[in-house]
């Protein structure tokens, strides 16, 4: 006997029947489910039936790089001293290359239904960095849909969805005033019961702006971008859920995550191929297997550029994605793997 979805608190937080597979009759005697709302150094904060507390992050049999709880998780821990006993397998997972050192990996949220990729109508707006964010999603297989802010700072911000729609066949994109309850409620439809939904972007775009509007409070900081360069400043410093207020705007949960200065790629081979597969499909009409698209006879892609059926910037795009996809994937993370291994994590 599986532990099912009896408990409706569970539910709520997200629980459903992949995770319940998991647990042995054994286990839900002696283990208690919950979730991690957010992770602080050493620790993280966990809810689940009856508990709300914050426990030691460390885990009995640790293993890589990604056996560490982070926010989204599902564990179990003992009922009688709340040490974590695992961490259950995710139906998603995000991370990244450290920044500054590729040596370890940043795990950014687990078991995430939808990723908001929020950027604003103002010097943020960045079609190569919208496509990194759509690598990861596809990547993880998580649904990404693109929310753009702030639109009273750009004269035609139309123009600017439909330059995020052409990036992709059928990809989402709202336009939102993330400080307006009406605007942003058209967001709810992904937001339902149980829903996990992460934001991602870079610093002073919005993000907690719309976390305190969908979830009817102000108890989130925010602050302005700077003036100069329009660049925002950390006002988000750990990942942390949030419960979307009840009503219109659903009832699912909502991940704040810190800006993102940088977002290197690593093993996201698939991801670059199906954002950019348009460029994908001109590849395998080249005469050479192994043509590098830049002087080889009969290539396809240089022809394809040349009677513009292909963008020359959006090929140069995919091109450093996919050299970089095969740097970080490479020696660096069997660094990474070997230093997970001897435990040094941190």
């Amino acid at each position: 006997m599986k532990l099912g979805l009896s408990d409706p608190f569970l539910e709520q937080l997200g629980w459903k029947p992949f995770f319940s597979k998991q647990v042995s009759a054994e286990q839900s005697q002696e283990c208690q489910p919950v979730r991690v709302m957010s992770v602080h150094r050493g620790r993280v904060t966990v809810s689940g039936s009856g508990i709300d507390d914050s426990i030691s992050s460390s885990v009995r049999s640790q293993g890589g790089a990604e056996d560490r709880p982070t926010v989204g998780d599902w564990l179990l821990i003992d009922r009688n001293t709340r040490d974590i006993v695992r961490i259950l397998d995710r139906t998603s997972l995000f991370k990244r290359p450290a920044p500054g050192d590729d040596r370890r990996t940043q795990l950014i949220a687990a078991n995430v239904d939808t990723l908001f990729i929020v950027t604003s109508c103002d010097q943020d707006f960045n079609v190569a960095r919208i496509e990194r964010y759509l690598v990861l999603t596809r990547e993880v297989g998580v649904c990404p849909v693109v929310v753009l802010t702030k639109s009273d700072l750009a004269s035609r911000p139309e123009l600017l969805v439909d330059a995020v729609r052409a990036l992709q066949s059928g990809l989402r994109v709202e336009l939102v005033d993330g400080r307006d309850q009406t605007s942003a409620a058209r967001l709810a439809d992904y937001c339902g019961l149980g829903q996990t939904v992460a934001l991602v972007g870079s610093s002073g775009v919005g993000k907690s702006t719309l976390v305190n509007t969908l979830k009817g409070s102000n108890s989130i900081a925010t602050q302005d971008v700077r003036e100069d360069d329009g660049k925002g400043r950390h006002t988000t410093t750990v990942r942390e859920m949030h419960r979307v207020a009840g009503g219109a705007v659903g009832s699912g949960w909502l991940v704040d995550t810190p800006g993102m200065r940088e977002l290197q790629m690593s093993e996201v081979a698939a991801g670059v191929i199906e954002v950019f597969d348009d460029v994908t499909a001109v590849t395998l009409e080249c005469r050479f297997t192994n043509c590098t698209h830049v002087d080889e006879p009969g290539c396809a892609v240089r022809a394809a550029m040349t009677t513009a059926a292909l963008d020359p910037a959006r090929v140069e795009r995919w091109r450093k994605l996919t050299r970089e996809d095969a740097a970080n994937s490479g020696p660096a993370a069997a660094r990474r793997s070997r230093i997970s291994k001897s435990g040094n994590r941190r």
